[in-house]
């Protein structure tokens, strides 16, 4: 079941169909995934998401796939640490920094946003991808 009702522009609101575009055709505003949120609200739950795999997947009704995820399956799920000493300095009673390094499979932060557009592709049909990566 898909939860996303299109495409929107973030600068002009114009709406587009779920198609392979990048920016808005009137103003080149870029487009994000318009969700229906009531449709999330009734399917997923704590518990839902609790049930699932420890990997970026557990949220995928919050990803701009429809079907299942056909890459990146060991990805996401990375360590919180506290960081009590920085939170302190920083003046922020509870800190968490988000550790990218263990993260699968090349222990970058980058996998998470490859992993999701790899599956994207896929759908859409691609049988190329090209990737920009410092």
């Amino acid at each position: 079941m898909s939860y996303i009702k299109g495409l929107k522009c973030r600068e002009c609101g114009r709406q587009y169909p779920k198609e392979a575009l990048y920016v808005c055709e009137y103003c080149f505003g870029p487009l994000e995934v318009d969700y229906d949120y009531e449709k999330i609200k009734k399917k997923l739950t704590k518990e839902v998401i609790e049930s699932r795999p420890q990997n970026l997947w557990r949220y995928r009704e919050l990803m701009p796939i429809d079907g299942k995820p056909k890459d990146g399956l060991n990805s996401g799920f990375t360590p919180l640490i506290t960081a009590r000493n920085l939170g302190k300095t920083l003046r922020i009673e509870e800190l968490y920094i988000k550790d990218d390094s263990v993260n699968h499979p090349t222990l970058s932060f980058k996998d998470r946003v490859v992993a999701v557009a790899l599956s994207k592709a896929k759908e859409f049909g691609f049988d190329t991808v090209a990737c920009a990566s410092t």
